[in-house]
């Protein structure tokens, strides 16, 4: 299917819902629609922890999903972050930590992308910009870093809770930042990559055996990504606790 087929038909989804439409019209974010028929798998979820936030893509979509449930979300930069709150300042059951999760509490550089939602810890590779024009890297920022455990309590995590991440490479890192928490979530929606768009990235066989020994089986694989030849970039992989 055509990329400009896509996203019409996002547009569409987008339109039929009054959040979503009213977060595109007012704010320019468009609802992470794709991930809709993904939650509602789920069944109910009372919990959402959404690391990787950008500018609420997800949240609205995790919001359609879950009326009720409380949603924790984490984005490390300023300008998408002021986005989220603006997108989403009537919904009183979200909370943003400008923040990435990482495996040690501190400061890190953040290597920026001309289009902020690619930004990452890692190194941004020329064959990123190759598979996603738009995307190559134009500085560094610095950003704080925090281990989950030290922003949110075990009671905070109410199940059935479902734990996400879109962290550009940093799957390995921010869910080794999660572990304290990790066997708390139902489960595990992450974004991983076949080839190496960031520079030292785990791909997403290590993801999955790095979840698989921590008592999550892989469950499905959504919204995946080819290049022109045909071949796997990246796909957005479910995972529930065994």
């Amino acid at each position: 299917m055509s990329r400009l087929l896509l996203q019409a038909r996002k547009l569409a989804s987008i339109l039929t819902v009054s959040l979503w439409r009213k977060a595109l019209m007012q704010h320019r974010v468009a609802a992470g629609v794709e991930h809709i028929t993904v939650l509602r798998q789920l069944g109910a979820c009372r919990t959402v922890v959404d690391i990787g936030a950008n500018r609420g893509q997800f949240a609205l979509a995790a919001r359609a999903a879950f009326a009720d449930a409380q949603i924790y979300s984490f984005e490390p930069l300023s300008a998408p972050a002021s986005g989220y709150r603006a997108t989403l300042a009537s919904d009183v059951r979200v909370c943003l930590l400008e923040a990435a999760v990482g495996p040690e509490k501190g400061e890190a550089d953040i290597h920026l992308s001309e289009r902020d939602d690619s930004s990452s810890l890692l190194p941004i590779t020329g064959r990123q910009d190759e598979l996603f024009p738009g995307t190559a890297e134009i500085g560094r920022g610095r950003i704080s870093v925090v281990r989950l455990a030290d922003v949110l309590s075990a009671e905070e995590i109410v199940a059935p809770s479902l734990l996400k991440l879109d962290v550009q490479g940093f799957e390995l890192q921010a869910l080794a930042g999660s572990e304290d928490l990790l066997p708390l979530f139902d489960w595990v929606y992450v974004e991983c990559s076949f080839v190496e768009l960031y520079a030292g990235q785990a791909f997403a066989d290590e993801v999955i055996a790095w979840l698989r020994e921590r008592g999550f089986r892989l469950t499905g694989v959504f919204n995946m990504s080819y290049d022109r030849a045909g071949r796997a970039i990246q796909a957005d992989f479910l995972f529930k606790k065994s």
